[in-house]
């Protein structure tokens, strides 16, 4: 691979169903995207450290059972720990969506806490959780966003955006309220639910019940992006369901610009 593109793999495995949506709004801003199962990174057939960017989609991976994202976040810590550590410490970037969102909490690459520790052994434990929602139930409509600080991904982009969220286990909340004085005091807040002035929502603006009404976190470098909702089902202005009373600037959706953020920040510290 020696073409000058930024490359990105889009990591799949069973019940993975939102790989060709991400790809797309990766490859629109000229990434070279692979879309590989898990087993080919296994054997050996696909390396990480090919790519500048690892994306873990969103779905239903393995089927959600046990927990959601559990056992696909226990095949990259225990079967893939050095190399995924490996691709961090490379200064590389990471953004997990919805189901990949869990899996990075639930393997212990979000938020973050790793100094001194290695991924692949039990002393890297998961320290934050997403939960079945307050509701009960799954929870499928639009909502907005607050952008909290300034990494990699959400850097310029407008201060409330609105995106879907698509998902029954959404609720974050983290092991100690120490951690979450953590997140706030590091700029590690990436998305807050909100209402669309920006004030703080009831159900459903927060659809889960999050503390703090947390969306998204980064780990503390700001490259390691969870989020729950779907950035890239806002990617086009006409997918929001308002499309024909908003005031389009442009052609690009609220969510667009995490991808493109993505691809410039490699683009000039990764090629």
């Amino acid at each position: 691979m020696t073409e000058n593109k930024v490359r990105v793999l889009i990591l799949r495995t069973a019940g993975t169903n939102c790989d060709q949506e991400t790809g797309f709004a990766f490859k629109y801003f000229g990434a070279r995207v692979e879309y590989a199962h898990i087993n080919l990174v296994f054997n050996g057939k696909v390396s990480l450290r090919d790519f500048h960017i690892l994306v873990i989609p969103g779905g239903f991976s393995y089927g959600d059972d046990i927990i959601s994202g559990r056992i696909l976040a226990n095949e990259l810590r225990l079967r893939l720990g050095p190399e995924v550590q490996r691709f961090i410490e490379d200064g590389k970037l990471i953004v997990g969506i919805c189901n990949g969102f869990q899996v990075l909490v639930r393997a212990g690459i979000l938020p973050g806490e790793m100094e001194g520790k290695t991924l692949w052994t039990p002393e890297t434990s998961q320290t934050c959780t997403l939960t079945y929602n307050d509701s009960a139930k799954f929870e499928d409509r639009w909502v907005h966003l607050k952008r909290r600080g300034d990494s990699v991904w959400v850097k310029g982009l407008p201060d409330i955006i609105a995106v879907p969220v698509a998902h029954a286990e959404g609720k974050f909340l983290t092991e100690t309220d120490g951690l979450l004085t953590g997140l706030k005091n590091n700029h590690q807040i990436a998305f807050c639910y909100c209402t669309e002035n920006g004030n703080e929502p009831a159900y459903p603006g927060n659809p889960n019940g999050s503390v703090e009404h947390i969306a998204g976190i980064t780990d503390k470098t700001g490259r390691i992006l969870g989020m729950m909702p779907h950035p890239e089902r806002h990617f086009f202005y006409y997918q929001h369901p308002c499309w024909t009373r908003l005031s389009a600037k442009g052609d690009l959706g609220d969510g667009a610009a995490v991808f493109q953020n993505g691809i410039n920040y490699a683009k000039k510290n990764l090629l």
